[in-house]
């Protein structure tokens, strides 16, 4: 999507060639033109979706944006933490977080997602594959069909689109980066 490329080249900033931080337009503070520029193009690639499944907070706001592309279907989002509303039926993932550097157990309430589903998991960020995983671990304990994962920004010099695809599951990323050099970034065509 040359819009955000273009964006991500003017704009983010590189941390030691290894984090792009996108944060005063992705994933703290929200370019919401672009936010729903980019639900406008996932919704191009996928049409047999029946729930939108993402990750605890930056998944969200493009969740919405594709929902609304998609003529609002519903959208689950998996917690990171339980509180006291938590159900105790709960299907489960460990994710381990790369920018944060630790390890989460994400959750979604078994009532929201079941063996009928068709889901979309939506994500901004695609580097090693954590989230993406723990996520279509959840989807195959509900049983659900997966019908693809979409992710803004894509790291394509780290492992993840190949973990993913490695499970049957389509990948289409917004702007894959294929390298980081001395600041520079450079995105696969």
């Amino acid at each position: 999507m040359k819009t955000l490329q273009d964006k991500i080249q003017a704009e983010a900033y590189i941390i030691d060639d290894r984090i792009v931080k996108v944060d005063h337009f992705i994933n703290h503070m929200l370019d919401t033109s672009l936010i729903f520029e980019i639900g406008k193009e996932f919704a191009k690639h996928f049409s047999n979706v029946t729930k939108i499944v993402t990750i605890e907070a930056s998944g969200i706001a493009f969740a919405v944006a594709t929902a609304n592309a998609l003529n609002n279907i519903p959208i689950v989002f998996a917690r990171k933490s339980e509180s006291l509303i938590t159900s105790k039926d709960v299907y489960q993932s460990s994710v381990y977080s790369f920018t944060k550097q630790k390890e989460s157990i994400i959750i979604i309430d078994k009532k929201y997602i079941n063996e009928f589903d068709h889901v979309l998991i939506i994500d901004d960020f695609l580097a090693l594959g954590n989230a993406a995983i723990g996520l279509i671990d959840i989807a195959n304990q509900a049983h659900a069909s997966i019908e693809g994962f979409g992710v803004v920004i894509e790291k394509g010099f780290q492992n993840g689109r190949e973990r993913i695809e490695s499970l049957g599951v389509k990948v289409v990323s917004l702007a894959n980066i294929s390298k980081i050099n001395n600041g520079k970034i450079t995105f696969k065509n």
